[in-house]
C-alpha cells in the first residue's frame, strides 16, 4: 500500500518526494545542502548530472511503499521515462539545518 507523500514522517524527505513528483528542480535543489552527495547502487555519482538525467529530464516519480528509520529510509516504486518502473530503496542523511546532505538509492 502506498503512503501518501503528505504523511511521510521526515519533513526533508517529504519535501524531497514532493519536489520529485512535482518536477520542481528549483525546490528540489533548495532542499539539498550546498555540498550534498549521492550514490546510486552503491557508487557515488555526480549529483547534478544524476538528478538531471534520472529525475528531471526523464520525468521521475516516487510512490513510497514503506518508511523506516524515522522516515529517512524508504522503499518505493520509482519510475521514469528511461527505465520504466522499479522497486527502489532510498536512504537520506539530513543535517541540523533540515537540508539533505546525502541520499543513496538503488534497486530494492
Amino acid at each position: 500500500m502506498t503512503i501518501q507523500t503528505s504523511r511521510l514522517s521526515d519533513p526533508a524527505v517529504r519535501a524531497f518526494v514532493s519536489a520529485v513528483n512535482a518536477h520542481d528542480r528549483e525546490r528540489f535543489m533548495d532542499l539539498l545542502a550546498p555540498d550534498a552527495t549521492m550514490a546510486d547502487d552503491g557508487t557515488d555519482r555526480d549529483l547534478t548530472d544524476w538528478i538531471d538525467r534520472e529525475i528531471f529530464s526523464s520525468h521521475g516519480h516516487l510512490e513510497v511503499d514503506k518508511e523506516t528509520n524515522h522516515g529517512r529510509d524508504l522503499v518505493a516504486h520509482y519510475s521514469n521515462d528511461t527505465w520504466g518502473e522499479m522497486r527502489t530503496r532510498w536512504h537520506f542523511e539530513v543535517g541540523e539545518d533540515g537540508r539533505i546532505s546525502r541520499f543513496e538509492t538503488g534497486q530494492a
